[in-house]
């Protein structure tokens, strides 16, 4: 069976490094399946979606919503009859605090978003791929340089990227069988409304505060539409994409 028409599902499509990725992929031919909170600004990133491009499904969804995760992905397999990408990228943080000033909602609410969402999203896109024809598939996890190396006063951000990586290897190795790939992109200081602060000077690990570098998402949705292109046989296990000078060789 030829296939020609490609699939992408993103989450935390509404904004930022989701809203870029989602917009390059259905430029450049995927359907994309839109996958947020905030029904009006999945809209928004569908409005400025290429007229030459793919078709968009907007599906509001709370990653952490078991039920919620389900439906998104049964209306994709309703929509485009299959599932060839996952980019799994909604996250949150916490306030940077010390560990004894951290509450166990604000815990709980970072863990159930960045990690068992992430989990229920890449279990509900391998039962899909396993069952397509032509079998198989890709997902492609948002890690962060934290998955990596802390930042201060990052304890639940940092636990849960470091699963990311745990996740990630897991889903690599389980998935051969049924011709899946899994990736990690671990990104620093994209250009988004959520590392604006960093222009105006960002806590470091010597106590001091510093104005750090950022680049333009644009890089990002780049590095993802590549590892997306690849044949299922060839993979990018692991990738960092960063500010050139940010604080991070050495960092600490």
């Amino acid at each position: 069976m030829v296939q020609t028409k490609r699939v992408a599902l993103v989450t935390g499509a509404g904004s930022g490094i989701g809203r870029a990725v989602a917009l390059k992929l259905q430029a450049n031919g995927f359907d994309v399946t839109l996958v947020g909170r905030r029904a009006e600004e999945l809209q928004k990133t569908a409005s400025a979606g290429s007229p030459e491009g793919g078709k968009f499904l907007v599906a509001p969804a709370n990653v952490a919503d078991e039920s919620a995760v389900t439906a998104a992905f049964k209306s994709t397999g309703e929509a485009f009859g299959r599932l060839d990408l996952l980019f799994n990228n909604a996250g949150t943080f916490t306030q940077g605090v010390p560990i004894d000033e951290l509450s166990l909602a604000e815990w709980q609410r970072v863990v159930d978003v960045n990690l068992t969402g992430c989990f229920l999203c890449a279990r509900e896109a391998v039962c899909m791929m396993k069952a397509q024809t032509p079998k198989g598939g890709r997902i492609i996890n948002n890690g962060s340089i934290s998955a990596q190396v802390p930042r201060p006063f990052s304890v639940a951000y940092t636990a849960t990227k470091h699963a990311i990586t745990g996740l990630t290897k897991s889903l690599s190795l389980d998935g051969r069988a049924d011709n899946i790939a899994c990736s990690q992109i671990d990104i620093g200081n994209a250009a988004t409304d959520l590392t604006a602060k960093m222009g105006s000077g960002i806590l470091q690990a010597n106590g001091t505060s510093m104005v750090e570098p950022r680049f333009d998402v644009s890089h990002v949705a780049d590095a993802v539409l590549y590892i997306a292109n690849l044949p299922l046989d060839a993979n990018v296990q692991s990738m960092t994409l960063m500010a050139t000078t940010m604080p991070f060789i050495g960092r600490g």
